[in-house]
């Protein structure tokens, strides 16, 4: 029979066999362990120290190359749009850095940016009270300028959207350089997107839009422009690519694109990919007639908005530019100033320009 002694001293024997098996893991055991993890760490350290390493380089590459890129921006844009007008319609949180370069690149290849349209987050906004106060603004702007709205291909999420952009179109842009800065059309003639506004109309269409709090205006651009820039924001937008503002922008180009000679939409890489407004615009119809470059927040992607505009303008096919899901870094053949000659104020000049690739750029 087991009596309390056997059951007293076994109680002891599992006691002491914990408190043995403590002190072996706080001593001799616990040495492993630190061995190990300190192993770990100085391999970590090690890679840590090799991909820091491998990281400045490649900042030291990038930044030299930003530096070329700088050097030669005059060189290889030098006439490229000689005399040819850009407007640049900037959407909300559009990168400073981007807008400026774009008009450095600009002035470069010899163009006049006229002015920017600079959209307000109230235009993206397709909520019920804004969408009513958009309408308004539509029809008292087509009415006071003689302009009959279209409806055909509308996405009704941005139905509204797409008539203030063929309004705005018409106010700012024009596909062919003859028109001119004024026209003599009558104030309340037919007129499509594809048809200039005389400037007093289109100065009175703007504003309107501006005091409804849709956008505002800096410089001229009712001196119509043949060429239009889109600056994308600097950030994706929050529902990615179901977010308003994506869509938005795919109907703002398409009607920037038909009452222009040509458009390109530009943006910087923290604000691309597939589920950026630009992602949106490059899965769609409309990239076949719009250029995009992700990477304009490099003086690279700057010339590369001007050359995709050339070789539009030369007949080229639009395409995708960049480092994103693009289809290349740039135009190739790159144009060039001797061989690039703007059909906006030579039409013919798009069956007979050829381009070629200069120096520092494939």
């Amino acid at each position: 029979m087991i009596d309390f002694r056997y059951h007293l001293v076994s109680i002891v024997a599992v006691f002491l066999a914990l408190a043995i098996g403590i002190v072996l893991g706080s001593t001799e055991l616990q040495g492993n362990a630190l061995n190990l993890l300190n192993s770990t760490s100085n391999s970590l350290r090690s890679q840590y120290a090799a991909a820091s390493s491998e990281r400045d380089a490649y900042a030291a590459q990038a930044s030299a190359g930003e530096q070329f890129a700088q050097a030669e921006e005059p060189t290889l844009l030098a006439s490229l749009l000689k005399g040819d007008r850009i407007v640049l319609i900037t959407e909300p949180g559009a990168q400073d850095s981007v807008i400026s370069g774009v008009k450095q690149a600009a002035a470069d290849a010899g163009a006049t940016v006229t002015g920017q349209i600079s959209l307000q987050p109230r235009f993206n906004d397709t909520s019920g009270e804004t969408q009513s106060a958009l309408s308004s603004t539509n029809g008292s702007a087509a009415q006071a300028a003689g302009v009959s709205l279209s409806t055909s291909g509308a996405n009704q999420q941005t139905f509204y959207q797409q008539q203030a952009a063929q309004l705005i179109a018409s106010a700012i842009l024009t596909t062919s350089a003859s028109a001119g800065a004024q026209t003599s059309s009558p104030a309340n003639a037919q007129t499509s997107s594809q048809t200039s506004l005389p400037a007093s109309a289109a100065q009175a269409l703007l504003s309107s839009y501006a005091q409804a709090g849709f956008l505002s205006v800096s410089g001229q651009p009712t001196v119509r422009a043949t060429l239009a820039v889109v600056i994308t924001p600097q950030s994706p937008p929050s529902d990615g690519a179901s977010d308003p503002a994506s869509q938005v922008l795919v109907t703002l180009t398409q009607q920037l694109a038909g009452a222009s000679a040509a458009t390109v939409v530009a943006g910087g890489v923290s604000g691309s990919g597939t589920a950026s407004a630009m992602g949106v615009l490059r899965s769609s119809d409309v990239s076949s007639r719009v250029s995009t470059i992700d990477d304009a927040d490099t003086t690279f992607g700057q010339i590369t908005v001007i050359q995709a505009l050339a070789t539009q303008l030369a007949g080229g096919k639009a395409a995708s530019y960049g480092v994103d899901g693009a289809t290349g870094i740039g135009p190739t053949p790159a144009p060039t100033p001797s061989a690039s000659v703007s059909p906006s104020s030579a039409p013919a000049a798009k069956s007979t320009a050829k381009a070629k690739t200069p120096k520092g750029k494939k």
